[in-house]
């Protein structure tokens, strides 16, 4: 079997189901096969899946295991040469994964290859970026600075947005929401770190490629529609909290000085947490008044 797509799903229904429909050539295709791990859905995804696509392999998990805990499963049940690790808030409008195989059979110092990821409207997203550094926390994606000074020279190195994204070009880190890996890197460098329950994962896994003497690659002659936050949008308060935690071990796997900084990067982030805890909590109370008010 050529090819495994391996799509992690999350009380994201709707957004499966969207996803899997435009995956029909390859749930038709004997030398693909499409793997859905359910991490514990409570609306009924595992059910539709089995329901609806029953050429899909799926795989109902007990308990909430994480993305790449859901991840390695999938990896660990497929076939394929090569594995797509696909969101659930994603779709494929042609056939994306055709021309990717060939280009990584045809490289095959290419440990890690990723399509260009759009928006629904068609415009890009920044789905490739430089390792973050210190500067990182002050200049990233969401940043008050980033969009006030969207082309200072610490946010367009970060964020690659300095260049031309319809050039194929080796990267140090690709999205996770679509990303091909060579099944034999697998093998080489190992799954996906549990450790990382949500974010994180495919920077920790791109910076274990580059260790380990492979290319990470960005591919835009193919183009993936992903809609942001679809996947975690429906455990927002958990999202936050995982997220920050990742921020942390990502810290202590690369980047450890001595005990100062150290201290000062803990309290930076467990300080980030506990604002963003707080504002997505009154969002939340702003809602339900307004909810009520218009009853």
């Amino acid at each position: 079997m050529k090819l495994s797509i391996v799509i992690v799903s999350y009380n994201g229904r709707e957004h499966l189901r969207t996803c899997l429909a435009s995956l029909s050539r390859y749930l038709d295709d004997p030398e693909c096969e499409v793997i859905v791990v359910d991490n514990a859905s409570k609306d009924g995804s595992a059910q539709m899946v089995a329901e609806e696509f029953p050429q899909a392999r799926l795989f109902a998990l007990p308990t909430n295991t994480g993305f790449a805990a859901g991840a390695n499963r999938g990896a660990q049940e497929s076939k394929g040469e090569a594995i797509v690790f696909l969101n659930p808030d994603s779709e494929v409008a042609s056939d994306v994964f055709g021309p990717m195989l060939e280009h990584l059979g045809a490289h095959p110092e290419i440990g890690i290859l990723a399509p260009k990821l759009i928006d629904a409207d068609g415009s890009l997203q920044l789905s490739c970026r430089r390792f973050p550094g210190f500067a990182t926390a002050l200049f990233n994606r969401y940043s008050l600075l980033t969009r006030l000074l969207p082309r200072n020279r610490f946010s367009t190195r970060y964020l690659l947005t300095d260049w031309d994204h319809n050039a194929i070009s080796d990267v140090d880190w690709v999205s996770g929401a679509c990303m091909m890996v060579r099944r034999s890197l697998l093998d080489e460098v190992g799954p996906l770190d549990e450790a990382f329950f949500f974010s994180l994962e495919d920077v920790d896994f791109c910076q274990r490629t580059h260790r380990a003497g492979y290319r990470v690659v960005y591919f835009p002659q193919v183009e993936v529609m992903h809609h942001i936050g679809g996947s975690s949008r429906t455990v927002a308060m958990r999202t936050v909290i995982a997220r920050h935690r990742s921020m942390w071990r990502y810290y202590k796997k690369y980047m450890r000085r001595n005990f100062a900084v150290d201290a000062a990067v803990a309290a930076g982030i467990s300080l980030r947490c506990g604002w963003l805890l707080l504002l997505n909590a009154a969002k939340q109370a702003i809602g339900a008044v307004r909810g009520r008010g218009s009853t």
